[in-house]
């Protein structure tokens, strides 16, 4: 079964300084329909002002991953950490007992885009931590390739370590490129179109659209113009 959610049905909020679409039910948009997929429980598709961000704040047994598109993200956490995420950058920070970071837009004169994702863990209360890794474009050009992972055996094949059972996998996509990628059908799968056009087992997503695949047995990704898309291996529960 596939379900398609077109990127205008996602929630939106605009604070001025700060731009958002929820995929899933976030803030200050509730939609009993769209609590999250599988183990999957957010994507806020961001834009911040040049030299706006958020404030300190805290997170507990969450695993979050962001994925910048544009500009560059200034990170700074209580476990010391103190980056810079440009494009290209797959950040993970593990919040499990508690921790606390703000995100700023450092990018001067430039909007910051970025996809923020939280999957929840499949262990609680663990030491919080925090990795980052650079996936070139080269690396994802035609492929699906995975950059962040719970599964011990993948993760020594240089994919940030989720503690999730879920996987997550970034691809680039142009004219005859295309990819498969077999399914469990007990699992869930979620496609999240960045941007562009892509054809996801038939049916037709542009920029911001949502395919969610339950029962399938395979991914089929075709057609595709210009596209950047994330692939989710999730658990079904």
């Amino acid at each position: 079964m596939i379900t398609i959610r077109k990127s205008k049905e996602r929630g939106y909020a605009d604070h001025g300084w700060l731009k958002s679409y929820h995929s899933f039910s976030f803030a200050g948009y509730y939609d009993p329909a769209h609590m999250g997929f599988g183990n999957l429980r957010v994507i806020n598709e961001d834009w911040i002002a040049a030299g706006m961000g958020f404030g300190e704040h805290g997170h507990r047994d969450m695993e979050i991953v962001t994925y910048v598109l544009e500009g560059d993200l200034a990170h700074k956490d209580s476990m010391g950490n103190v980056k810079g995420i440009p494009p290209h950058d797959v950040q993970r920070m593990s919040a499990g007992t508690g921790v606390t970071h703000s995100e700023f837009n450092h990018a001067e004169g430039q909007t910051t885009h970025l996809l923020q994702i939280w999957i929840e863990p499949n262990v609680r209360g663990i030491k919080p931590s925090y990795e980052q890794k650079t996936f070139a474009p080269t690396e994802k050009r035609g492929k699906l390739k995975l950059v962040a992972s719970g599964d011990t055996t993948e993760q020594a094949a240089g994919a940030d370590t989720i503690h999730a059972n879920a996987k997550l996998y970034a691809g680039l996509f142009d004219g005859a490129e295309t990819s498969q990628l077999v399914l469990d059908p007990t699992r869930k799968t979620y496609v999240h179109l960045v941007k562009g056009e892509l054809m996801v087992n038939g049916q037709s997503l542009t920029g911001g659209d949502a395919a969610l695949l339950e029962t399938e047995t395979l991914l089929a990704l075709t057609s595709a113009k210009g596209a950047e898309v994330l692939v989710f291996d999730l658990a079904a529960h």
